[in-house]
């Protein structure tokens, strides 16, 4: 942990840790974390040899939500993020690649959109949700009135939208927000297996995939089922597919390489 707020990121083979340090204040998002955040996820984005991430924030608490004077007061230092960088909260350029949430302790507001515009989230028995803008008398402006929608259906929604309630691991694991739940530690731990697992399966393979489910998300089944060509001709493409055929008939453990 810093004593300077920052956003750290470290290799381990093809996974990037990325880590929001600002434990002196719950994790409290501020301008500059957000831009570095964005940095970050551009680097491990644009890198071939970096295959997964996992979105793990230091100490306790995910996040408090953000440090709101610096984005809304009248010495705010808020700037867009530019639009050749990735957005934390994927409502803009979207990352490509396999991401995964760690949460854990307090996670309000914007913590809980960052962690749904990724792909697998893995909570601590710890971790305590609560979307409460509405409270505040603003309103979710980082995509939590969609998402719900698309994780966990109209009732459950609007249940924790309209009583900005707060709700614990078990309940977020019922809707789906969260995909498993562990003991504060252990579930660090599981979210760095899931992510080297998945590095073993071939990277482009992936994201297409994920490409792939995103087009059904924001255009529909047809425009989904009309992206399968270029899916079949990108993927056959690759010595990925020839090393994938060839370990079946070797039956060994194939050994991608992102290419």
């Amino acid at each position: 942990m810093s004593s300077t707020p920052e956003v750290r990121m470290i290799v381990d083979g093809h996974v990037a840790v990325i880590s929001l340090d600002n434990t002196a204040k719950k994790n409290a998002i501020t301008p500059e974390l957000m831009q570095q955040l964005s940095q970050h996820l551009t680097t491990f984005d644009n890198d071939d040899d970096l295959w997964v991430a996992v979105l793990d924030p230091a100490g306790e608490h995910t996040t408090a939500g953000l440090d709101m004077p610096k984005f809304f007061g009248p010495n705010a230092t808020a700037k867009p993020i530019p639009p050749e960088q990735i957005d934390p909260f994927g409502m803009k350029k979207r990352c490509r690649k396999p991401l995964v949430s760690v949460v854990h302790g307090i996670t309000y507001t914007i913590g809980i959109e960052m962690m749904l515009a990724s792909d697998i989230v893995i909570a601590a028995d710890t971790a305590r949700f609560a979307q409460l803008e509405s409270k505040r008398g603003i309103a979710p402006l980082g995509g939590a009135h969609y998402r719900y929608l698309t994780r966990t259906g109209w009732g459950n929604a609007m249940y924790h939208l309209l009583l900005c309630d707060e709700f614990d691991a078990q309940e977020a694991y019922r809707c789906g927000f969260v995909q498993e739940v562990h003991p504060f530690g252990r579930h660090r731990e599981r979210a760095l297996e899931i992510a080297h697992l998945i590095c073993k399966c071939a990277p482009i393979g992936l994201r297409v995939t994920k490409q792939a489910a995103l087009t059904y998300i924001e255009q529909g089944e047809q425009a989904a089922i009309a992206v399968i060509p270029g899916i079949r001709e990108k993927v056959f493409a690759t010595e990925d597919f020839r090393e994938g055929i060839q370990s079946f008939v070797e039956r060994r453990e194939a050994r991608f390489q992102g290419r």
